[in-house]
């Protein structure tokens, strides 16, 4: 009996090395099969993503109204009543329906204080284009009239490769123009995958909702369910350990994640306001630029700046640049006074690591990496720490950085023992 089941371990670790050479050798050489069954368990699973990541950002609402509402010290017939309207539902029930109602509030107030705007800036926008080519045309045949050192560049550069964009029109352009309706239909058939995949999009989204709610109404009874899954099939104390990083990851991602969104939101409302009374062009809509891209740490600020500058740059220069001193301003109240207010410490990284995050999150996974790399490094970061520092600890070595300064450890100096006061001499 015992032989077989040497023999059953053996087949099973003969089988799960072989399976992850086989998706090693697909990751790394071929990179489609396994790419298209993540891609079609994302296409099916999305309403249930979408539906934990609405209740991941209610669900501090939801314990607040609950306690304010429900908690303790709420009158002492609600005290006696508690234990049964808790087993009811009731309570999580009316706070479910009361955070949707203000999650429709807010969302009613400001698209119905910004969308007309918003619409008017674009219908603007779309408006004086014919005016924004002209002074475009205008700065150019301004620069080259003039004799300056850029107009003769720019007519010896023209001189050099006029003979190579002639061979290119005749060579390339022109039998290329005959594919022209197969490229036109391709694109017609690209905007209505567009609009097949928006529709798509908007009832994966309506049914998320609905997961949500459900997450919302048992999200006790789900976590019970994972930490019994979780000791069942490890030990206790490793059990405990992972329960405790989940909750510090947790803590990280949730104080980062609305923090940031917070932040976002009231420097889109400050950009709003100080547009409007600065009178830039186009207030609504750099406003909703702005708050946007200052979701993206570090980098969203730029990102945001540049285009919205270039609007206003089209329509006055001057106020272009009052707007670039406005968004100077507005960065260095979020990130001196306002972000640190919010975010506080939550993610616990340096600048640099920061910028690292943003880069290789952005590399992988796009402007969505961006926001989610600075969190997800924070939780690697974090985990690191805590393993080598038990790990120094269990070698009885130093855990303090600074004493690794010349490249081998160096203990602590002993502490000097207080000495404690002499009673005073009898005389």
């Amino acid at each position: 009996m015992k032989r077989d089941r040497t023999y059953l371990y053996w087949g099973l670790t003969a089988f799960a090395v072989i399976c992850g050479v086989l998706l090693f050798y697909d990751l790394v050489f071929q990179g489609s099969t396994i790419a298209y069954y993540v891609n079609k368990l994302n296409g099916i699973l999305a309403p249930v993503l979408y539906g934990a990541v609405i209740a991941y950002i209610l669900t501090p609402v939801v314990n607040a109204i609950e306690r304010g509402l429900f908690g303790p010290g709420k009158g002492l017939e609600l005290r006696k009543k508690l234990p049964r309207l808790q087993k009811s539902g009731l309570p999580r029930a009316m706070s479910i329906l009361l955070t949707w109602t203000l999650v429709v509030l807010v969302f009613y107030f400001l698209l119905n204080a910004l969308l007309p705007e918003l619409g008017r800036s674009i219908m603007q926008l779309a408006n004086n284009d014919q005016g924004y080519y002209n002074t475009v045309y205008g700065w150019i045949q301004k620069l080259l009239t003039e004799d300056s050192a850029f107009r003769t560049w720019l007519l010896e550069l023209f001189n050099d490769y006029y003979q190579d964009a002639l061979d290119w029109v005749k060579n390339d352009l022109l039998p290329q123009a005959q594919q022209a309706l197969g490229t036109i239909t391709g694109a017609i058939t690209a905007i209505t995958g567009r609009v097949i995949s928006f529709a798509n999009v908007i009832m994966d989204l309506l049914v998320g909702i609905i997961v949500s709610i459900y997450l919302l109404a048992n999200k006790e009874g789900f976590s019970a369910t994972a930490c019994k899954l979780l000791y069942s099939i490890f030990s206790p104390e490793r059990s405990a350990w992972l329960i405790r990083g989940v909750k510090k990851g947790n803590q990280i991602f949730s104080s980062f994640f609305r923090g940031k969104l917070l932040d976002s939101l009231i420097i889109g409302i400050l950009c709003f306001i100080f547009s409007s009374l600065f009178k830039f062009p186009y207030a609504p809509l750099v406003s909703v630029v702005v708050g946007i891209t200052n979701i993206i740490p570090f980098f969203g600020p730029f990102l945001g700046a540049i285009p919205s500058a270039f609007l206003i740059l089209l329509d006055d220069p001057i106020k272009c640049l009052w707007f670039l001193v406005f968004i100077l301003a507005l960065q260095q109240f979020d990130g001196n006074i306002l972000g640190p207010m919010i975010l506080g410490e939550s993610t616990g990284l340096s600048s640099f690591w920061v910028i690292v995050a943003i880069l290789v999150g952005g590399g992988l996974w796009g402007v969505v990496g961006m926001f989610l790399g600075v969190p997800l490094f924070a939780c690697l970061y974090t985990a690191l720490g805590t393993y080598s520092t038990w790990r120094l600890r269990q070698k009885g070595l130093p855990v303090n950085s600074r004493n690794y300064t010349t490249h081998a450890p160096v203990p602590d100096p002993p502490k000097k023992e207080a000495k404690e006061p002499k009673p005073p001499s009898k005389k």
